[in-house]
């Protein structure tokens, strides 16, 4: 795992890759190269994780909002239990802690059959908070909080 490079999304092409991670992670989720954009404009910072000059993941990092700060790390699955989600999740976390402004939590959502997932929370010392079903969907989801 030394070669782990993360790397703030920027062009159209490292955009698509953030987004096919995301895509395969949670399916249930997809979004378009639109929907993908528009999060970047909303001031999301959004980063693709290479081994080497392999695409193993991405994440994502919404602004503070009541000094909560949503962090969310993906890995493609053949990459997984590798150390590559702690690097990158701990990478995005320093993003996450903004100079000047107050963090009381960091939450991520996870899809809920996503056990791997879960327990990658869990050990951070994230706390379930809420289980739900989107309108018109089937899939579950889960929001954890990580109170600092």
């Amino acid at each position: 795992m030394s070669g782990l490079r993360v790397v703030p999304v920027a062009g159209d092409e490292a955009l698509e890759q953030w987004r096919y991670v995301h895509n395969v992670v949670v399916p249930p989720a997809a979004m378009s190269a639109a929907q993908a954009r528009e999060r970047l404009a909303r001031g999301y910072r959004l980063e693709n994780a290479y081994d080497g000059d392999v695409l193993v993941g991405c994440s994502t990092v919404r602004p503070v909002v009541d000094g909560v700060v949503t962090v969310i790390a993906r890995v493609l699955p053949e990459f997984r239990r590798r150390g590559f989600g702690r690097a990158l999740y701990e990478h995005a976390l320093g993003h996450a802690r903004v100079p000047g402004v107050e963090v009381d939590a960091v939450e991520t959502c996870v899809l809920a059959v996503n056990e791997g997932g879960l327990r990658f929370a869990e050990s951070y010392g994230f706390v379930e908070v809420e289980r739900y079903v989107l309108d018109g969907e089937s899939d579950e989801w889960v929001d954890l909080r990580l109170v600092l």
